[in-house]
């Protein structure tokens, strides 16, 4: 950017547009070194309109932010093992920020293995898995458990709209300073939100100008994502007829909108002349969000070859 607008560590947050009133959303944008700044654009997946298109919102997608907050996290240790950082949904989502999380939650992680190790007998260790329940006991006694307990309420303000959630979001932070009597929960999981396509009205984005906006194909070959083309698909159905009976029938083919890499795409059969989808799993970027949008959970992604 031009030196006279650069502001070398400045941090800016936005909330609402260009989303609508119903839908949460929010932007942030870093000034880096160089008159260089990083900006990003994060759309909630609760959203209800199907003809939205998440990589037309911001003509980019990344990954998905597990923002359930405390009350969304799951169990954080099993028989060998433990959940750390974004694998946990330790975001902190107002400051949309949580490298410090899983820093600290790792270091928590690598002493409770270690406590584990040093109270078994050397004959006994590799004989049972370790018990890593001090993990999150030592979690919940540290500084992680104190912010994300303050910052719990902020984003489930924010399902009856974006006013509500401001309004919300300022009494819990100024007036109860994060540690109101009540905890907010939320009330459906993410692919139950969507309304069908036929009470929703169609969204009309602009085409890319190849300058500051380019179109799905030139972003997903610049974003380096690469799979053999013939290697087997990770991104299967459970019921290959639920495409076309539900998600194209009442919801006009979310999948190919909520997908920002074009992964999936509704196209017309050469012999039959009937809509079919089409999974390009080579253009994967890895986001998830099929796994979490999908309005029938029919779609299952699994690790790739």
């Amino acid at each position: 950017v031009e030196p006279e607008k650069h502001k070398e560590g400045h941090v800016w947050h936005s909330i609402g547009y260009p989303m609508d009133f119903q839908t949460y959303g929010g932007s942030f944008l870093y000034h880096m070194e160089e008159n260089k700044v990083c900006i990003g654009y994060v759309v909630a997946l609760d959203y209800e309109n199907p003809h939205m298109n998440i990589y037309q919102e911001f003509q980019y997608g990344a990954r998905t932010l597990n923002e359930g907050g405390l009350q969304s996290m799951p169990k954080l240790d099993f028989p060998g093992g433990v959940l750390v950082g974004c694998a946990a949904g330790m975001l902190n989502v107002p400051k949309i920020k949580g490298s410090h999380t899983a820093l600290k939650s790792g270091m928590l992680a690598g002493e409770a293995v270690f406590n584990a190790m040093t109270a078994c007998e050397e004959e006994e260790q590799g004989s049972e898995p370790l018990d890593l329940s001090g993990y999150p006991e030592a979690l919940k006694a540290s500084w992680i458990h104190d912010e994300l307990y303050k910052a719990r309420n902020i984003r489930p303000g924010f399902h009856g709209g974006l006013l509500p959630g401001l309004i919300n979001a300022g009494v819990d932070t100024y007036l109860f300073r994060g540690n109101a009597p009540w905890t907010l929960r939320h009330k459906r999981a993410d692919h139950e939100s969507l309304k069908p396509a036929s009470e929703c009205p169609e969204i009309e984005y602009p085409k890319p100008d190849g300058k500051i906006s380019f179109d799905i194909n030139t972003s997903v070959y610049r974003s380096g994502t690469n799979h053999d083309h013939d290697q087997p698909a990770h991104l299967r159905l459970r019921d290959e007829s639920v495409p076309m009976k539900i998600n194209y029938a009442e919801y006009k083919g979310p999948e190919g909108r909520f997908c920002p890499a074009r992964v999936y795409e509704y196209v017309e059969d050469e012999e039959t002349k009937e809509m079919k989808l089409t999974i390009n799993a080579q253009n994967c970027l890895h986001c998830k969000a099929c796994d979490i949008k999908d309005p029938t959970q029919n779609i299952n992604w699994t690790v790739p070859e």
